[in-house]
């Protein structure tokens, strides 16, 4: 069990902004440390998407002590120290590692997200138990609240999604023979437009280049054999005329 915290959140647009992304992503328990008011015709339900059904509703009120007596703490921060010398942001881990860090361990965790303008204090980081941070520019590391939090709930997807939209492959790489077709058609183009012999090897070699760099689906393999040899036919027949 994954769950959601924001502390001390100033717009209630940012906790329905939170909401969504944590139903996009496969979660849905909502704590709410001080909250402001989410008034079902306001802006926090306008932004929830199909999360103003569920997550939202059924958000919990808690305290700080409830989030950290109960559950595994991952604070997320802006601000990191650059050295053990000062722990209290120190060490750090990415949103992109987020996941295998957590995938082992026992009991629930609460992913803590802090306030607007100042995030969550260094004493309420102390208490946390594990510090996560988005790298970003140097001259100006901190992201809106609600986009922070999308892109951590995103990085734990393998953890919280069972099943995405997508198909199981989004990229099927053409079979061999149907490549080694295309070579073959390509071949026979460049000597039906009289291209030097001597530079027919290079030209051949040069295209299988790109078309390893490319990786083409069947699709794409069918579709560029097919025009080189309407163009190749196009030619022969030009010239029987």
């Amino acid at each position: 069990m994954i769950s959601v915290a924001v502390v001390d959140a100033e717009t209630p647009g940012n906790v329905g902004t939170i909401a969504r992304s944590m139903k996009n992503f496969g979660l849905s328990e909502l704590l709410l440390v001080d909250p402001p008011e989410l008034d079902p015709d306001g802006e926090a339900y306008g932004f929830a998407g199909q999360a103003r059904d569920d997550i939202l509703p059924n958000a919990r009120t808690v305290t700080f002590d409830d989030i950290v007596e109960n559950y595994h703490t991952v604070a997320c921060t802006a601000t990191t120290n650059e050295d053990p010398a000062n722990h209290v942001r120190y060490p750090a881990t990415t949103p992109a590692d987020l996941a295998d860090s957590l995938r082992d361990v026992e009991g629930d965790i609460c992913v803590v997200f802090g306030r607007e303008r100042v995030g969550l204090s260094n004493d309420e980081l102390a208490q946390l138990d594990v510090i996560c941070s988005i790298p970003a520019s140097a001259s100006y590391p901190v992201l809106n609240l609600g986009q922070a939090a999308t892109i951590v709930l995103y990085e734990l997807r393998e953890l919280t999604v069972d099943a995405t939209q997508h198909p199981d492959e989004l990229h099927t790489l053409a079979e061999t023979p149907a490549v080694e077709g295309l070579h073959e058609e390509f071949d026979r183009f460049l000597r039906a437009i009289g291209h030097p012999k001597e530079k027919q090897h290079k030209a051949r070699r040069l295209f299988r280049r790109v078309l390893g760099r490319a990786q083409p689906t069947g699709r794409e393999t069918k579709t560029l054999r097919g025009l080189f040899r309407q163009a190749r036919q196009r030619i022969e027949r030009a010239e029987d005329d």
